[in-house]
């Protein structure tokens, strides 16, 4: 038998696929089996599990004991890890050969664009978008769509050229160690192009005491990084007890980041 037609049987022979999907279901149920619930599952007639049942059995796949009991034998146990072990390089063939050579991404459309465009590729605020006049990194358009709407590209060439973001990571003592500091530091260093994240409780409060409305709350320790690593510069205020957790993120990330205290300075 050659192993590398077993998952084109499996996926184009009806019956033998329900068969492995029936074998599938007594596996899990067993040793007490109901067919009804079994057709339910499958979405067929209890007569046509019946059926495959009798046939599982006939052939030695399944044992079948008193009062609705089966049993997946040895080689029933064999054959379904034959059939998923060539599911699972089929599939893998699958993702890997075929569609990872025809990556699509998305991308936000600079203007009026249709399929079979080249188009160049920027980085805009951490977003990817498709630019009609090109650019150092090029795609082919996928699909139609006009300024702002999101379009597919594939066929990548080049590399699209953007500058990381920086973070700048300001402390806020916690509530143990005294008072928080001035807003108005925290104010200075925030640029209008850039991010303001928050993490812990008492840097919050500082920047709800003011007119600050953060852009990200959650998820800081992971965010900032792919903002930074997006070209967008981060002003972090974070709590003194969550500063570890975050520069250690940064270093591993490679971001830049400075770190700047207000009670310090």
């Amino acid at each position: 038998m050659d192993d590398g037609n077993v998952a084109p049987r499996v996926l184009d022979n009806k019956r033998d696929a329900s068969k492995y999907r029936v074998l599938v279901e007594i596996a899990s149920r067993q040793p007490a089996v109901s067919q009804g619930e079994v057709a339910d599952e499958l979405g067929v007639t209890s007569q046509a599990v019946s059926e495959y049942v009798r046939e599982l059995v006939e052939i030695g796949y399944v044992e079948k004991g008193g009062r609705g009991r089966y049993e997946v034998t040895k080689e029933g146990v064999d054959w379904l890890i034959n059939r998923t072990d060539a599911l699972s390089e089929f599939v893998s063939h699958v993702s890997d050969d075929v569609l990872g050579s025809v990556d699509v991404d998305a991308a936000i459309a600079a203007g009026d664009l249709s399929e079979g465009d080249t188009v160049g590729l920027a980085m805009r605020d951490g977003v990817l978008h498709a630019v009609p006049e090109g650019g150092s990194a090029t795609a082919v358009v996928v699909t139609n769509g006009s300024a702002g709407d999101v379009v597919g590209v594939t066929d990548f060439d080049g590399v699209v050229e953007y500058d990381p973001g920086t973070v700048t990571v300001v402390p806020v003592p916690v509530v143990t160690e005294g008072d928080s500091p001035n807003v108005d530091p925290i104010e200075e260093r925030l640029d209008s192009n850039g991010l303001l994240a928050v993490s812990g409780t008492e840097a919050y409060a500082l920047t709800l005491s003011s007119d600050l409305d953060p852009d990200l709350q959650f998820g800081t320790v992971t965010g900032v990084p792919q903002a930074a690593l997006r070209g967008l510069d981060v002003l972090l205020v974070v709590s003194s007890d969550e500063l570890s957790r975050h520069t250690t993120q940064l270093r591993e990330k490679g971001i830049r980041y400075e770190v700047h205290d207000p009670a310090r300075e």
